[in-house]
């Protein structure tokens, strides 16, 4: 249940006459009921607003009572899926008494009167998710303790226009002193930018006419659907996908379509064109191009959907990151197939490793962000590290992204090599030339991408010199078992270089195993050297009790999962296992990883089937030990086919058996007033 809030005092606005006749604080409230909020409260003061908080158990919507916006702005904050806290930002120049903030990377940092370096103006209102109340209920008190300090005798008590519900004087807003002393308090807030609509908060009649009028000159639904695309995109994005998809996405709303619906059929589609690109044949692979590109199109059309209907869910956002993997993994299977089909040898091969490079590329983009997002949240400590070369590289990053539109700023976004032009090379290298040139130029691409982006942001990141993965469970993401757990820890390598030492033995034996192969050679001779591969490999799990406080720790991760892969892959050409086979169990492994990536992405616990998933080193050893004796092949299978349906069983309780329970253990009336 969200509860709305409206904080009238500190604000002289709130009893003009709107264009309908009601006062504005009235108007704000209706309009806040048309937003979704299913009580709306008025209150004078933050006392008041304080008791009020610590009887609600969901979202609570803040507003003051100043604020002249669309009815979609304020539905837009309430249904922000960027983090259970968001406050609503603009760009109005600031005023006396108001709280201006400083973001970045779509956090705010801080925020309070008169701040340096400010980036926009609090713009009166902000959604507060359940686990912060206690944090805004906090802020209240302490935002209205200095006023009621300064109380005189004679007093009016509940002036709503000039003081607090103690009716002494306020500087400013009440609702800017709110948030002020809420950011104070640390609480990890993201900020709402308004574009297109209108939003401003007023002080006088004539603020009121020139808002009211701003708000008339705007189409609200037709902004709303342009609002669906995202503000920034990547180039094959922004000029061939989202120049028409936001028609199909006003289609699909109005033939009730919804975002997991569209997903669906986006899943629809790019197996269609798998099979047409293993298929081969001219007319095939182009119609698989075709569909690859519809696909990718709708792939777009989910989100906008999600958008411009608000419908958001965190199964929606996890569903969408797992879909979008699975999709491209298996065109990878489509090419690889085709590749082989055609006569290449190799063709497997290449869709393993396209598979494990990109997988392996994601991992450091995830954990790169929350490193990023945590440097923006915490003062960069001085260390000998500091400045220099990352500093100016971090600088002249920030002057690119600034400059949208430019020929530097697309350059940026595409060199990284990005989904959609990932989805473009594919679609028309495949139709044009065939499967096997798909996959080199994927790869190709794909090892440039990771060699620009790894050297930039390896000097960045000791740049920032944030200690990221002591802020989450290390052993969870690292996707430690029970092997790892009981070995010693060797603390002055670091984790990261044990992790890359590890991750060399079984590459070394992999090179070696397709030497022989491809000298005709039997590969199987080298089954005794699989121990030492895997006594290499467990090296990486010497670091798993070990402080991730490295200023690099966050590629730990990505090494670990190039390790597993690469053994993997080890296993396969010692033991004989058919590559498709190898692929298959490595595609598995991603789908599990990507589960974990997700959830750190949403903020969200480990599976709840996770211990059995044994950890990285665990799996390793039983591919091990099968090989040695003789049976890689049905132990590839079986572990894959394990891991599968631990996988499906994982989700089906953390979406559908554990929400179910909490929602019946949470149906407890919701205490409080009588709305206003």
């Amino acid at each position: 249940m969200t509860v709305a809030i409206v904080l009238a005092a500190g604000a002289p606005a709130a009893g003009l006459p709107t264009g309908t006749g009601a006062p504005l604080a009235d108007r704000l409230a209706g309009q806040l009921r048309g937003a979704g909020a299913e009580r709306v409260h008025t209150v004078t003061g933050l006392a008041e607003l304080a008791a009020l908080v610590d009887t609600v158990t969901g979202p609570v919507l803040v507003t003051g009572a100043d604020l002249v916006a669309h009815t979609a702005v304020l539905r837009h904050l309430a249904t922000s899926p960027v983090g259970p806290t968001v406050a609503l930002v603009l760009t109005d120049p600031p005023a006396a008494g108001r709280t201006v903030v400083r973001e970045e990377r779509g956090q705010v940092v801080d925020a309070g009167p008169g701040l340096p370096d400010a980036t926009g103006v609090f713009g009166g209102a902000l959604r507060v998710g359940a686990d912060d109340l206690p944090a805004l209920a906090a802020a209240a008190r302490a935002a209205h303790a200095p006023v009621a300090a300064r109380v005189s005798p004679g007093a009016v008590a509940g002036d709503a226009a000039t003081g607090d519900a103690t009716g002494a004087p306020t500087a400013g807003s009440a609702v800017d002193r709110l948030f002020a002393a809420f950011t104070d308090l640390g609480t990890l807030t993201f900020a709402h930018r308004v574009r297109l609509l209108v939003a401003h908060r007023v002080t006088d009649p004539a603020g009121l006419a020139a808002a009211e009028a701003a708000l008339a000159g705007v189409d609200e639904d037709r902004a709303e659907l342009r609002l669906s695309v995202k503000e920034r995109d990547d180039f094959f994005t922004t000029y061939f996908v989202s120049t028409w998809s936001p028609y199909v996405t006003r289609v699909c709303a109005r033939l009730g379509l919804t975002p997991t619906g569209v997903t669906m059929v986006s899943v629809l589609f790019a197996v269609v064109a798998a099979v047409l690109f293993g298929v081969g044949g001219r007319a095939a692979l182009v119609a698989g191009g075709v569909l690859l590109y519809l696909g990718f199109v709708l792939d777009c059309v989910d989100g906008q959907l999600a958008r411009y209907t608000r419908h958001f869910s965190a199964w929606g956002g996890w569903l969408d990151t797992m879909a979008d993997r699975a999709k491209e993994y298996l065109v990878y299977a489509g090419l690889g197939y085709g590749a082989t089909h055609a006569g290449f040898r190799y063709g497997w091969v290449l869709a393993i490793a396209a598979m494990t490079l990109q997988t392996v590329r994601h991992m450091t983009d995830a954990w790169y962000g929350v490193l990023h997002d945590e440097a923006a949240r915490r003062p960069r400590p001085v260390t000998p590290a500091a400045g220099g070369i990352g500093g100016k590289l971090n600088a002249a990053s920030t002057r690119v992204q600034a400059d949208t539109g430019s020929v530097s700023y697309w350059l940026k976004r595409t060199v990284v090599f990005p989904i959609g032009e990932r989805w473009a090379l594919i679609a028309v290298t495949a139709a044009l030339f065939g499967p096997l040139v798909s996959l080199v130029s994927v790869l190709v691409w794909g090892v440039l991408a990771f060699g620009y982006t790894g050297a930039l942001r390896t000097l960045r990141a000791r740049w920032m010199w944030v200690p990221v993965l002591d802020t989450v469970d290390a052993t969870l993401h690292r996707d430690d078992g029970p092997v790892a757990a009981r070995l010693p820890v060797v603390r002055p390598m670091g984790p990261l270089t044990l992790a890359v030492l590890g991750a060399l033995g079984p590459a070394v034996l992999l090179v070696v195993g397709l030497l022989r192969v491809a000298g005709d050679g039997d590969p199987g001779g080298l089954r005794w050297w699989l121990p030492v591969a895997l006594l290499v490999l467990l090296v990486a799990g010497l670091g798993a009790g070990a402080a991730h406080n490295g200023p690099l720790d966050w590629l730990v991760p990505a090494a670990l999962r190039a390790g597993e892969y690469l053994f993997a892959a080890v296993v396969g050409v010692v033991g004989g296992v058919p590559a498709w086979l190898v692929f298959g169990y490595v595609f598995v492994l991603t789908v599990h990883h990507y589960d974990l990536t997700a959830r750190l992405e949403k903020r969200q616990a480990a599976p709840p089937l996770h211990p059995w998933t044994l950890g990285w080193e665990g799996r390793s050893v039983l591919l091990a030990v099968a090989a040695i004796a003789g049976f890689a092949g049905p132990a590839v299978a079986t572990l894959g086919a394990y891991l599968l349906v631990v996988f499906v069983a994982s989700v089906v309780l953390a979406w559908v058996v554990l929400p179910a329970r909490a929602g019946r253990a949470a149906a407890v009336p919701v205490r409080g007033g009588s709305p206003g």
